[in-house]
Order: C-alpha cells, then structure tokens, then sequence
C-alpha cells in the first residue's frame, strides 16, 4: 500500500519521462503529451506510452513501474501492483505512480501497435535522451478515425498546430 507520502502533490511528467527513457524502456510517447512536445495547445494530466511488447523490454517496464510503486487507478483504495501479464496482454493498463499518473497501452486506435507507430513517430531529444513521440501528422489521422468524442475534440487543436509549422517551414512528419 502505497504511504501517504509517495502519492505526488502534483504530477511530473517529466520525471516520468526521464525514469522511462533512463530505464532503457522502448516505447512510443502518444496521447496529449505528445502533442505537446510537438507544440500544441493543449493541457494533459498523464504520459500515454505505447510500448514494444518482447519479454526483455517488458522485464524492463515491470522493474521501472516496481521502482516508482505503480499501481492500478482504481476507485477504491485497493492496491494492485503490474505483472507481467498485464504488460503482454492486448489491453491498457493505467497505473498511478509517485511521479503521476501513467498510462501503459498494447495498442491504439485500429489496433496499431509499437511496430506499426514506429514508422511514424519522430525521435526528440529530451533531457539528453532520444524520446521516440508519435508524429503530429499520424495523430491526427487516428484521431479522424476515432470514434472517441474526447479525441474527435482536440483535432481541429492538432490540425492547426501542424498548419502552423508547415507554415514555418518545419517538416512533420
């Protein structure tokens, strides 16, 4: 059970980030912080990963998620640790963390998974790493698909944002 001091005043996304890439964990940022990164207006409370899924980089996932006590979001106060089969499964495990909230997905809208985003995510440099982050033009394609009201919302935010740099002159991908 996780002390009443471990639960964060507030999240650091950041120190989430950090702890990930530190971790050598292979993942791909996506959801709001991702959009973020990539310069759009937009507010999020927790860092979305979608990750590769081989034995070794989910050993490695587990260790992280153990080192900052995560635990399953849940509306009572039970306390339920990640397991590995919970990270090799197809589904999304939403954890809370002493650095904020993290949200651990097998796959994403129409079932795309860490080798079908890879393609079309963008390496950035982060606090000296190489944070790998869904690109803008990517997001916005499955948000058209989706049919999630809350993701149909922020596309036209995305979209604007992706006009403006192209309009600067940067290269999205």
């Amino acid at each position: 059970m996780p002390l009443d001091s471990e639960k964060p005043e507030s999240a650091d996304l950041s120190a989430l980030l950090e702890g990930l890439l530190a971790a050598g964990i292979d993942f791909i940022l996506i959801g709001g912080l991702a959009a973020v990164i990539q310069g759009a207006p937009i507010t999020t409370i927790d860092v979305d990963i979608v990750h590769d899924q081989s034995p070794e980089n989910i050993a490695k996932l587990l260790a992280f998620l153990n080192s900052v006590n995560a635990h399953y979001r849940r509306p009572d106060d039970k306390f339920i640790a990640p397991r590995t089969e919970d990270l090799s499964g197809k589904g999304h495990a939403l954890f809370s963390t002493r650095s904020g909230p993290l949200d651990v997905l097998a796959a994403i809208e129409e079932g795309k998974t860490y080798k079908d985003l890879f393609g079309h995510s963008v390496e950035i440099e982060f606090r000296g790493y190489a944070l790998r982050v869904l690109g803008l033009k990517a997001m916005i394609e499955l948000k058209r698909n989706s049919t999630d009201p809350k993701e149909k919302q922020r596309l036209p935010l995305l979209q604007e944002t992706l006009r403006q740099l192209e309009e600067l002159g940067r290269n999205i991908p």
